[in-house]
This record gives C-alpha cells, structure tokens and sequence, in this order.
C-alpha cells in the first residue's frame, strides 16, 4: 500500500470541499472496494477522505411516505432496521443477505451504489424499486443513475447522501450466490408498483445491472410464476466468466425471477 493522507471531515460540505480541492482524493465509505485494491496497489490515491464521521449520512426514517436511508447507512442497520421491515420489508431480506457479518457491518448501502459493481445486491434493489438518488447537489432518479459497469451518473465532487424509496410496494430478491464471495452471479429483484412491475437483474450483464423489460411486460398482465414459462433474457449482452458463461445466466435470470415472484407473494 502507498502512502497517502487521512481526512475524516464532520460535514458533507468539508467532505465535498476536500474532494475538489485535494489531488487525487477519494471517498471512503465500508472500504469494501477501495482498500483491497489499495493493498494490491492497484490504486495509490493521495488523499482518503473517510466519511464515516458524518452524522448526517447515517440512520433510517420516514417522510411523506417515503423511506429515507442515510448514504453511510451499513447493510446491519438496514436489515434489521424496524421501520424497513415494516415498509420494504424486501429491501431489509436483501441486505440480510449481502456477504457475511463482517461485511455486513462496515459495507454502506451508499458505497455499494456508487461503487455499482456489476455483481452487487443493491443497484437491483434501488433500480427495481424506482428509488431516488439524493446527492449533495441534485436529485437523480435510479433510471439515469446506472451507466454502465463501475459507473454511475456522478459528477466529480458530488457525494450521495440519502435515497429514498417508496413503501407499499410488493417485492421481493432472489439471487444465486458464488459460494466464495456471495456475490450475486445473478440477482432478480422483481417490485410490483401498482399496475407496473419493475424487473432489475445484478450479476449477469455485461454493462452492470439492468431492467429486464420483457419479463416485466410479461408479469404486468399476470404477477405469477407461471407467467415467466418461456420467457427469458438474450444471451447476448450477458457476462462470461470462470463462474457462469452468458448462456447459464440467461437460464438463472428467468429461474430467479420465479423464485422472486414466487416471494414477493
């Protein structure tokens, strides 16, 4: 690892302040990322601005009928937090299932989002729930958010500091795990909106997660398992690996998908 300076800032301003003035700075959430490659000195940033001391980004509630989740929130507190067991109960069984304990108690659910893994649990769930973004500078909503894989709609200097979700809404995740990592070879998180579904699979695309559009218009006219039969995603734009080639995961989607349905009633 390279030598590099330690700020903890107190505010989302001073963090912002020390992001755009410091060269080569970046933002420390649950280090899940960034300190592993740091360590295989696969990143050597100057400057560590943890943010972990910035009580605003922290804690759950309720507003206006929203689900309001600080960035620094870790994966714990929102799977056994009351009031997401109450509201999005689906969220709370999706954070309960993110790695291990260890992990669960130092990843955020805002540095799992902005990192956007192309195997992480929450882009499926922010993404299928049609959550908002809320960052130090604007409000984006989770169809602009993802663009691609390890990449999001941030600009340099901004800081996500909250998301809030709807609540009432019938969902549920299902994914297959690598048994190693427990990260998702494919995760399905299927949310009923109303009239709508929305349908976000993590894990298997070549460009990170994505909504699974003909699966959603086929749960629209029925919300049932047996809706899927036949149905599925292309091959095509699908990721192959040691783990799963293209074709496999395309067989999983649907499989996690009835398996989602199947929960969320």
């Amino acid at each position: 690892m390279y030598e590099f300076e330690y700020h903890h800032p107190g505010s989302v301003e001073n963090a912002a302040k020390l992001l755009s003035t410091l060269p080569e700075a970046k933002l420390l959430a649950g280090g899940h990322t960034l300190l592993p490659t740091m360590k295989q000195r696969l990143a050597a940033p100057k400057h560590i601005v943890d943010m972990r001391s910035i009580r605003e980004l922290h804690g759950i509630h309720v507003k206006d009928g929203h689900l309001v989740i600080g960035a620094m929130t870790t994966h714990s507190h929102v799977a056994e937090s009351a009031l997401v067991n109450s509201h999005l109960p689906s969220l709370a069984a999706l954070a309960a299932g993110i790695g291990d304990p260890h992990v669960r108690r130092r990843g955020t659910i805002g540095g799992s989002v902005a990192n956007n893994d192309p195997a992480a649990d929450y882009p499926s769930a922010v993404l299928a729930l049609n959550a908002t973004i809320v960052t130090n500078q604007r409000e984006i909503k989770a169809d602009a958010f993802f663009t691609g894989m390890f990449e999001t709609a941030l600009k340099e200097g901004e800081i996500i500091t909250h998301f809030v979700f709807p609540t009432g809404i019938k969902g549920a995740y299902a994914k297959f795990p690598n048994p190693a990592s427990r990260y998702a070879m494919v995760g399905v998180f299927v949310a009923r909106h109303g009239a709508d579904v929305r349908v976000a699979v993590t894990g298997a695309g070549a460009n990170g997660v994505f909504r699974a559009n003909a699966l959603e218009a086929a749960l629209k006219g029925d919300f049932s398992p047996k809706a899927l039969d036949g149905k599925g995603v292309s091959a095509d734009d699908l990721n192959t690996d040691m783990h799963a080639d293209a074709a496999y995961r395309a067989h999983l989607i649907t499989v996690m998908a009835k398996r989602a349905v199947t929960a969320a009633q």
